[in-house]
């Protein structure tokens, strides 16, 4: 465990959890716990669903500022990357991923969201990715996860403006897939996170590396990358036991035992 990451398992859903009050704003410390809890819920057998949280107050409120205001150019080169990369370490998790965001998730909170296959948001939340107010840009997938997600006209305005969005647009233009109470997100996190603890893990991490890889590509390209995936899943006993589960007792009833 972490001083201000930490990795909770239980039945089967593992909740990275950020604490480092008061907004869990990202310093060096914290990026580099995320991705060791990333790397733990991607190893553990007994994690099949990860929800990302900051509690019930803030997802993330954005990188440090006071740890970069003073950083030379030659300072920042060393700090983009390793950022970008603990926050794509979240992202390459081959298991399905929810953000539970409470209260603020900018800058580096959003772009710690946009990691996670999925985004629930309580209906008081504060969205944005302000970097353009202080002289920067996004540097760790703002620029290229938000474009993906919501087109690239979209991503410009909010990028440029650095405004706030509200639940009500981030639902409208699918930044966040579900608006609940803010006192309901974690509860609607672990809803979703639940069904698919019994299911085909290796299917999930297939389906995932997929659509991701290939968003990343040409259409013709992603067909093969589809292609090498589906045809792998014949080499897993989920697959066996889906197809003769169907066959014996009709769809939806296999016991899975993610090998």
């Amino acid at each position: 465990m972490g001083e201000f990451v930490n990795l909770q398992v239980d039945e089967g859903i593992g909740t990275i959890r950020l604490d480092r009050p008061p907004v869990n704003a990202i310093n060096q410390q914290l990026h580099r716990e995320l991705r060791v809890a990333a790397i733990e819920a991607t190893e553990r057998a007994d994690v099949h669903a990860v929800i990302v949280y900051g509690g019930p107050r803030a997802f993330a409120g954005g990188a440090d500022i006071k740890e970069m205001a003073e950083l030379s150019y030659a300072e920042a080169a060393v700090f983009a990357g390793p950022l970008s990369a603990s926050l794509t370490t979240v992202a390459d998790i081959p298991k399905p991923t929810v953000a539970a965001v409470t209260g603020y998730a900018l800058g580096g909170g959003l772009e710690l969201a946009l990691c996670c296959d999925r985004r629930i948001a309580g209906d008081n939340v504060k969205l944005g990715q302000p970097e353009i107010q202080l002289g920067i840009i996004p540097g760790a997938g703002g620029t290229q996860r938000l474009s993906r997600l919501v087109g690239p006209s979209r991503a410009k305005d909010i990028v440029y403006t650095g405004r706030y969005l509200k639940s009500d647009e981030a639902l409208a233009i699918g930044l966040v897939d579900e608006v609940v109470a803010p006192d309901d997100v974690y509860a609607a996190a672990q809803t979703w996170a639940k069904q698919f603890v019994n299911g085909p893990l290796r299917a999930y991490a297939a389906a995932k590396a997929a659509i991701d890889g290939g968003l990343d590509t040409d259409l013709g390209n992603g067909l093969k990358l589809e292609t090498q995936v589906f045809t792998a899943l014949f080499g897993t006993e989920d697959q066996k036991t889906g197809m003769r589960s169907f066959i014996e007792n009709g769809p939806g009833k296999a016991t899975f035992t993610g090998k």
